[in-house]
């Protein structure tokens, strides 16, 4: 079996070459323009049903009310703990996790009760007779969502920097002040995106599903080092590019392999269809 020095000697010659052979492949199959290529990273993790989204200049954002909430609540929340708390390695203590268990519930009930609404709508079944809790709007999916997005940066954040860094600092990367700070900023852009205005809602989309990519490119960069047995290895940001390259090519894989599959599936860019 190669030594994993071998392997990461074998990677640094294989995957450039395999990042530009993806990413070429996903450019050259999803829709043209750069606000339909924004299209092509939502189309792999979200249904975009325009019902369910907002809409700038009659155009639904890549990402629904939701799923925009969520990865714009958790770029906001990596980009402020980067430059907050770097290299904080520990998780929030339990009586801050507690407020985050509490987004992640809300974010499960108006799921649920938004999912339950839209069954209802376009079939007839045994569902049909569940009563909803209340009638879902996309503000309750905005901020739903920025709650869970804000709950997955605490936890990734400090899982990043575990893995990575060879002196990470043993400190928590979200605090009671963290939490409050992040808080009032989230709930600051998502009081302005439900202006609805072009000025906040286009940065928006670009934001989004930007987040769709780091967050994914996070997670494949940790599970990369951990198999190239690289763990706590690294002291300057500089010396992660292979591994963050690498991240970045399993992430946009995924998201290729999702279109392709949606997309043959379905016969459309469009939503999911519902009936």
């Amino acid at each position: 079996m190669p030594s994993p020095k071998r392997l990461v000697s074998l990677a640094r010659y294989l995957i450039i070459p395999a990042g530009l052979i993806v990413i070429t492949i996903w450019l050259l199959n999803t829709p043209p323009g750069l606000l339909g290529k924004l299209d092509g990273i939502g189309y792999a993790v979200c249904h975009r049903i325009p019902e369910r989204s907002f809409h700038v200049e009659g155009r639904p954002l890549p990402l629904c009310a939701r799923c925009s909430g969520m990865y714009l609540g958790a770029m906001i929340a990596l980009i402020y703990q980067s430059i907050v708390s770097p290299y904080h390695q520990k998780f929030p203590r339990w009586p801050i996790a507690i407020p985050l268990i509490l987004f992640a519930v809300a974010f499960g009930i108006d799921g649920a009760n938004s999912y339950l609404y839209l069954i209802k709508s376009v079939s007839s079944g045994p569902l049909t007779q569940i009563p909803n809790l209340y009638i879902p709007n996309n503000t309750l999916r905005l901020f739903t969502g920025a709650g869970m997005g804000l709950g997955l940066s605490a936890l990734l954040y400090p899982a990043f920097n575990q893995t990575v860094w060879n002196q990470p600092d043993d400190r928590p990367a979200l605090t009671w002040k963290d939490l409050i700070t992040l808080v009032g900023l989230i709930v600051i852009v998502n009081l302005l995106i439900l202006t609805e205005s072009p000025l906040i809602l286009y940065p928006a989309a670009f934001v989004s599903a930007g987040g769709v990519v780091v967050l994914l490119t996070m997670v494949y960069t940790i599970v990369w080092i951990m198999l190239m047995g690289e763990e706590n290895r690294f002291v300057h940001l500089r010396q992660l590019w292979l591994a963050l390259l690498a991240g970045l090519t399993i992430a946009w894989l995924q998201i290729l392999l999702i279109d392709l599959f949606r997309f043959w599936l379905t016969g459309t860019w469009g939503p999911i269809p519902l009936s």
